[in-house]
């Protein structure tokens, strides 16, 4: 209806104020829905940021930037790590859980943050709630191994050792509330045996000390302890995976030395703020699982003894609200806390 009807039908001014505000106010959300459109359909404009909740170093650190290296020239962007750790990588994680949720800020999660959720009591965010899965980028078995110097060639003879001397063997970890912690648990109360646990902010510090002799054993992944294991400065004593792994066939799985009923594999993997916006999310997923097709891609996580995976937003979803069920049954039973 053109303006002169309206004035033709006797609209006085206050109607046509009326009229003109609902069509000035469709036409403002209509512009600003496209233009929120547009701006998406144009990210991103910027560097993105994928903050690494460990140091340098270890498995975290090597698939993130495996995925990095990568990601960047696929989104014509560069695309940068900031290491945040701490915390058992909880520091990391609620510095990302605060970040603006525009898709330039993503966290590189892993099993240990599922674990955290159940051990820590005063975390500032959740991790179910606070974050939107992108895809799991890789898993790495975890591995029993001691100082080469230590006269430990079998799980047998460590059980033995650590019966006979309560807490005087250690064990490193990446923190409390980690993955390997929480398997150092277990493996203490289904062998009977008391060890010291020496928590660290990382692989690359753990293994430094393993290295030297400060402390003897770890059940700590491939990625960080494949190298020395080949060079003859660690020795492999059990994997904990459900078979063999392909890259250390020769070693048994702790169920076969001994120990079943522990199975905790590490995975790591991308997450976003909770609150950014589905486009992008469903763009960095496509790019990421774009880029792990690469033959080179695959070739280096196996290199760095990771598995890619590469699942969907919906898959990762479930496996992490699976294991913060069950590690928390796993972290009761064990009572495990860390304030």
């Amino acid at each position: 209806m053109h303006l002169y009807e309206l004035f033709s039908h006797g609209l006085n001014r206050k109607h046509l104020g009326a009229r003109m505000l609902s069509i000035v106010c469709v036409l403002t959300v209509v512009a600003l829905y496209a233009g929120a459109s547009f701006a998406q359909s144009n990210w991103p404009t910027k560097p993105i940021t994928i903050i690494v909740p460990f140091p340098p170093g270890g498995a975290t650190d090597a698939l993130a930037r495996a995925v990095a290296s990568r990601l960047g020239p696929a989104l014509g962007q560069p695309v940068i790590i900031d290491y945040k750790p701490g915390a058992g990588a909880t520091l990391g994680a609620a510095i990302a859980a605060k970040a603006p949720a525009d898709g330039y800020t993503l966290l590189m999660g892993a099993v240990h943050h599922t674990i955290a959720a159940n051990v820590y009591k005063n975390l500032s965010y959740d991790f179910q709630k606070d974050f939107v899965p992108i895809t799991i980028v890789g898993i790495v078995p975890n591995i029993l191994v001691v100082n080469s110097n230590q006269q430990l060639y079998s799980v047998k003879e460590l059980i033995s050792q650590a019966k006979n001397e309560p807490n005087k063997l250690t064990y490193g970890s990446n923190g409390n509330g980690t993955a390997q912690h929480l398997i150092a648990t277990q493996f203490q109360i289904l062998s009977g045996t008391e060890l010291l646990h020496v928590p660290y902010k990382g692989s690359a510090p753990l293994t430094t000390d393993l290295l030297g002799g400060q402390i003897d054993m770890s059940f700590d992944a491939t990625t960080s302890t494949l190298p020395h294991i080949k060079a003859g400065k660690l020795r492999a004593l059990a994997v904990i995976t459900p078979k063999r792994s392909n890259f250390l066939p020769q070693v048994p799985t702790l169920a076969e030395a001994g120990v079943p009923g522990i199975n905790i594999t590490t995975w790591f993997g991308l997450l976003a703020p909770v609150a950014t916006p589905k486009p992008i999310v469903n763009q960095l997923h496509n790019a990421v699982i774009k880029v792990m097709q690469a033959p080179e891609f695959k070739t280096q996580l196996e290199d760095a003894g990771a598995e890619p995976v590469g699942n969907t937003q919906e898959e990762m979803a479930k496996q992490i609200s699976d294991e913060i069920e069950k590690f928390g049954n796993i972290v009761r039973t064990g009572k495990i806390t860390v304030n």
